[in-house]
Formats: C-alpha cells, structure tokens, sequence
C-alpha cells in the first residue's frame, strides 16, 4: 500500500492544541503497516473516553472537549483515524474501505492501546467506525455517545443533503475542509482553527 506521512510541521503552533501526539503502528492488510497518530488528555488512570472524529476533520476537533474531560478526571484518547491529521494517508482511493478503517482503528484501541470499560464518543465518520467497533466487542464499551452519525444498513437511500456534499466533494478541484467544517459551526471558526 502506498502511503503520504504528513509533514509535522504542518502540526506548529495549533491554537487551543497542546498535546504532544503518540503513534501506533497496525498493519495496514496488505502485508505492511501504517501509523496511526492520537493525543490523550487528562490522568493514565481515569474513565476512559475515546473520541472518534469524522471526515473532513481530526483529533483537533476535540480540543475543547479533551480539556473538559481531563479536567474532570477522565482519560480521553482521540485519535486521528487513517488519512486524516498526522496519521498516514493510503494514496489510493480503493484502500478506504470501511471494513479497513474499522480495522485500523481496532487495531490502535483494542490491540495497541488494550482499551477497556470505554465511553465511545463517535462523530460521522467515526461513529460509524466505532459503533461497528462497540458491535463486535461490546466487552470492551460500556457506553456509546453518536454524534451526528449512525449505523446504516443500505436498505435506505441517503438524505439529499448528502449527495449534496459528495457532489461538492467530488467537483473540488481543491478541497477546503476549513471552509467544510466552519460551515457546520455555529460560532464560526477564526482563522488559526480553520486553518488547523
């Protein structure tokens, strides 16, 4: 599988982001491995939280809840699910798959990070990463939090305000994901988090 490492000096000077990243290693399925990147907030022994972001974004959109959380006693981990942030990003369209994504990410919580009695906080994307996740070893979850997300069966269409971002998506010569996400803000985002 070929793979893009973003550059960490993309990742200076975030605004409200002060977590160091950690990185994991999970393999990849074609025989090879790719890095995964997360930060984690708050005491090694508290509950645990694991926020799973959703696309266009990463970990940064957690900045404020990771504080929160850890300022409450919990242990919050929020990854950057593959392709996103500073984890690694598969070249090829074919390779993100869903089945992959949900298995990288198992990789990085069950395997790597052994995570247990979790508070599942998936967003988009990532709730439909981590509710497969909560399905498959509900031993492992004690709670769910979906956040505009859900586990769809394929019997429905999806809304038109969907096909609507995918043919926005598809037509970007480039794609502004600051300009994505600050369209779902309701307070906006100043320029240094748009940016991020």
């Amino acid at each position: 599988m070929q793979t893009l490492r973003p550059s960490e000096d993309r990742f200076v000077d975030l605004p409200d982001f002060p977590w160091a990243p950690s990185y994991a290693e999970v393999p990849d399925g074609d025989g090879g491995t790719l890095r995964m990147a997360y930060v984690e907030a708050g005491p090694a022994d508290g509950p645990v939280a694991l926020l799973l972001h959703g696309e266009p974004t990463w970990s940064f959109l957690y900045r404020h809840v990771l504080r929160v959380l850890a300022e409450a006693g919990v242990r919050a981990i929020a990854p950057d699910l593959v392709g996103f942030g500073r984890s690694d990003q598969p070249t090829t369209v074919a390779d993100h798959s869903y089945a992959r994504h949900v298995e990288w990410t198992r990789a990085l919580v069950l395997d790597h990070l052994d995570l247990r009695d979790v508070t599942l906080v998936g967003q988009d994307w990532g709730g439909l990463i981590g509710l497969r996740l909560v399905a498959e070893h509900p031993e492992r979850f004690a709670r769910v939090v979906a956040a505009n997300t859900g586990l769809p069966t394929g019997d429905r269409d999806m809304p038109p305000v969907w096909w609507e971002f995918r043919r926005a998506v598809e037509r970007a010569e480039v794609l502004d994901a600051g300009r994505l996400v600050a369209s779902g803000c309701a307070r906006g985002l100043d320029d240094a988090a748009r940016a991020a």
